[in-house]
């Protein structure tokens, strides 16, 4: 009977050498990369930086090495599918932070499932967890809010499925987060109507559960107080993201007896309702009113006048998370993940001439 000696590689009968089966873990201690990575470069992923793929090639080539059908095809128990969750009332952004994602995955095989939630509804990370397992996602996407809710993180955790968080500011580790320092555009756009001479100033903010709400108005307050003023109880309110609240808010405003002269918006969508009720009411921008928002959206150059706006590159921001989700540690240095607003001036902000309607 044949047999080969554990110890010398020989065949004991014949005294032939033979060269035992390389595995994708011996390729990669070789490469000096890491098992993920060596499967990238054999799957022909993007993912991976050309010199460190010619180098993997190099070495599979080398010792002849061909992977295991049965471990390629446990390897392979995801999908070709990365979900963007989200639960945002403003689908501008929706949709310029899923034109991003599908930036970043391009080349990659990968395709782009879409899944809104709503993170007051009862049973909805169950909900969720059914929808990662079912489409056995490759990884996951979460822009504001659902990158703030520790629960859903925490679940995707227990199913062991890799993401990405969005979010004003750190809550995770590096490579896991893309960072927007909202708080800072904030800051600018408080400074900006200051500067201007504003001193009766409002603001409408975002809804309570949102971070970046909190991370924007507390800039704002952080710029005004840089020039000794202070944001009035009066002078601000809370809105809803959405276009429909900066109507509300902005008539709660402007019909007062003693009106704001400035207002800044926490987001873009918002201005466009305070713009629509302005007119409604008789007041000119900038003449009566000064308007900034905050996103830079392409609305925000549509408008009429054009709106003074804080810009986040939210496209790139969706392009960027992309990349980190895929992102090995052992192939260099991530994607920059931080992103820094700042101020777009356009015809909506202007000093203060007079206050109340034309």
């Amino acid at each position: 009977m044949k047999q080969k000696s554990k110890l010398t590689g020989t065949d004991d009968q014949t005294g032939g050498d033979f060269k035992p089966r390389l595995t994708i873990n011996d390729i990669a201690r070789m490469a000096e990369v890491s098992k993920k990575t060596v499967s990238r470069v054999i799957n022909k992923s993007r993912f991976v930086k050309e010199e460190t793929r010619l180098r993997v090639e190099a070495i599979i080539s080398e010792h002849d090495y061909e992977p295991d059908p049965q471990a390629r095809g446990l390897a392979f128990r995801r999908s070709f599918l990365v979900g963007m969750i989200y639960d945002n009332p403003n689908p501008q952004y929706v949709v310029n932070m899923q034109q991003g994602v599908l930036d970043g995955l391009a080349g990659t095989g990968m395709e782009l499932v879409i899944r809104p939630c709503d993170r007051k509804s009862p049973g909805y990370l169950d909900d969720l967890r059914g929808f990662v397992e079912r489409q056995k996602l490759s990884g996951v996407i979460m822009p504001p809010s659902v990158s703030e809710d520790e629960a859903l993180v925490a679940m995707l955790r227990r199913v062991d499925c890799p993401y990405v968080r969005i979010a004003s500011i750190g809550l995770d580790k590096p490579d896991r987060m893309v960072i927007t320092h909202d708080r800072k555009g904030g800051e600018q756009a408080g400074k900006h109507l200051a500067e201007l001479g504003h001193t009766r100033i409002a603001h409408i903010s975002g809804p309570a559960s949102f971070l970046s709400s909190h991370e924007r108005r507390g800039g704002f307050i952080d710029g005004l107080a840089s020039h000794g003023l202070t944001l009035a109880p009066e002078f601000s309110l809370q809105g809803e993201y959405t276009y429909a609240s900066g109507m509300t808010c902005g008539r709660l405003l402007l019909d007062r007896v003693d009106p704001p002269t400035a207002i800044f918006t926490g987001n873009d969508e918002m201005a466009t309702g305070v713009y629509n009720i302005a007119r409604e009411l008789g007041f000119s921008i900038p003449g009566d009113i000064s308007v900034v928002g905050f996103d830079d959206s392409p609305v925000a150059e549509r408008m009429w006048p054009p709106l003074t706006s804080v810009r986040l590159p939210i496209r790139e921001m969706g392009r960027v998370a992309a990349l980190t989700l895929f992102h090995d540690p052992l192939d260099g240095d991530p994607p920059a993940h931080a992103f820094a607003p700042h101020l777009i001036q356009r015809h909506s902000t202007a000093p203060p001439v007079k206050i109340g309607p034309s």
